[in-house]
């Protein structure tokens, strides 16, 4: 099978191509490459010494191991608000959750909560703060970002106790341009060695437009300018996988029309250990909406995440991935009049009682 997407070993782009070749990225075309990755990977498991899988009913064993299942706290932005976060960390303990992702530390939060206050919450109700994002840059010098107040954002996440403190902002400060990518990439290689020296990592979550052409060059995806362009040691990366597919629908083609397909699941395959984390959100195929898809509760969509989950999960090594559930519009009452308690607890039992 043969493929549009430019080979590393055989890209008109030299100095990206090294990059990824010395990383050992093996690239973003479906099929051989994510073959040839899993066959490899299957051949490992049968080795002896191999990670044992744990038994489930008929045989198999959950999908998300034990422990590893979070949320993104966006989800239930409402509810910390209207709730508060005690009455809110309660039910996600109740629903299975182990682990929560802050996207802020008050979120209208009702009453006033310290970090301290926070932190004993988690405790008390068996969870783990896992992750937390927090914006790039702002044009206001006093903003809680990452370029404007580096310090105070690390002081806090090592407050809480976390291991891992990142931004869903896109690497655009800059531009979309190849040059703009690697200095927006200078920036986050610069907060990853300032979280290396906490104990934490940085990382940085996408959406569908990382994965769009740069702007001067048509046949470099920008994603890979950010992966060859971070120190895979500084800088981790969460895969939004919902994203990722919306991605996958709108630039599997260049700007030219020429045909440019990707696989998200390949990426992880390729370098396992730049993945932690991962947003898990569903979506239904609508090709009458821009993005082919519409969000929806974990399960009752059409992405398969017993195949997605239980391919990265079986990978050899001591890699620990974290699952997270969320739900952009989940606070929408037009759009999912359950309300957003209800997906967390919907999409907490699919993923649990998930085999695989």
């Amino acid at each position: 099978m043969t493929s549009d997407v430019p080979n590393p070993r055989t890209s008109r782009h030299p100095e990206l191509a090294r990059t990824l070749a010395r990383r050992g990225f093996l690239g973003v075309a479906a099929g051989a490459t994510a073959a040839a990755v899993l066959g490899a990977s299957q051949a490992q498991a049968a080795q002896p010494g191999a990670r044992p899988e744990p038994a489930g009913a008929g045989g198999h064993r959950p999908v998300v191991p034990p422990g590893r299942l979070g949320i993104q706290l966006y989800t239930l932005r409402d509810k910390t608000s209207s709730l508060g976060f005690a009455r809110v960390f309660e039910e996600l303990a109740r629903y299975g959750y182990d682990e929560v992702e802050f996207a802020g530390y008050t979120q209208g939060s009702a009453g006033v909560i310290t970090l301290a206050q926070l932190k004993r919450l988690m405790r008390n109700n068996g969870l783990r703060g896992i992750g937390s994002h927090v914006g790039y840059y702002s044009s206001d010098p006093n903003a809680y970002t990452f370029a404007t107040n580096l310090t105070k954002v690390l002081d806090d996440a090592e407050a809480l106790g976390l291991p891992y403190v990142g931004t869903a902002s896109g690497p655009d400060r800059y531009g979309n341009t190849v040059d703009g990518w690697k200095r927006a990439a200078e920036d986050f290689n610069t907060y990853g060695a300032a979280a290396r020296a906490r104990g934490m990592y940085f990382y940085q979550h996408n959406h569908a437009e990382e994965f769009a052409f740069a702007t001067d060059n048509p046949k470099v995806r920008l994603y890979d300018v950010l992966l060859a362009e971070t120190d895979p040691r500084l800088v981790k990366l969460e895969m939004d996988i919902y994203w990722a597919y919306v991605a996958q629908y709108r630039f599997s083609k260049r700007p030219d029309g020429t045909a440019a397909p990707f696989e998200p699941l390949d990426y992880v395959l390729a370098d396992p250990a730049r993945y932690p984390l991962f947003h898990v959100k569903d979506g239904e195929h609508d090709e009458a909406e821009r993005d082919g898809y519409r969000m929806v509760d974990v399960g009752d969509g059409d992405i398969d995440y017993r195949r997605f989950i239980s391919r990265v999960d079986r990978l050899p090594g001591r890699q620990r991935h974290n699952w997270l559930v969320e739900r952009d519009d989940a606070v929408d009452p037009a759009v999912n009049p359950a309300g957003s308690l209800t997906t967390a607890r919907r999409s907490a039992r699919h993923l649990l009682h998930l085999r695989g």
